[in-house]
């Protein structure tokens, strides 16, 4: 397997990140992986920023309205799921576009987390 290729591009909300993100991802043959504790949630796109409905068809979007908003999430999890999202991308040749800016979760992701119990 090749070395997995992983970019981030992160930021405060409406900074322009989707509109980076998605030119990037598609000039690389990437995927994007949405870093942001909010828009994993459906139902709750206005204040999220999420990605609009044709901008998640222009290049494939992971972790976003994957959970019910009653249900619990965490930077653990996000850092298990994003690992198994780039790995299933690596194995396919392709790189992963981390894309948010909740930097607890990219923290997660890159430097591990305790691991704690469930609440």
């Amino acid at each position: 397997m090749q070395p997995t290729r992983l970019i981030a591009v992160v930021g405060p909300t409406a900074s322009g990140k989707t509109d980076l993100g998605i030119q990037l991802a598609q000039e690389l043959d990437a995927e994007i992986i949405s870093a942001d504790s909010m828009q994993i949630y459906r139902g709750m796109d206005i204040g999220t920023a999420k990605p609009t409905t044709a901008e998640q068809s222009a290049v494939p979007h992971h972790l976003i309205d994957i959970l019910n908003p009653d249900k619990p999430y965490n930077a653990g999890k996000f850092a298990d799921d994003a690992d198994d999202v780039i790995l299933k991308l690596a194995s396919k040749g392709k790189a992963a576009l981390l894309l948010g800016g909740t930097g607890l979760y990219l923290r997660a992701l890159f430097h591990g987390i305790i691991p704690v119990p469930d609440i």
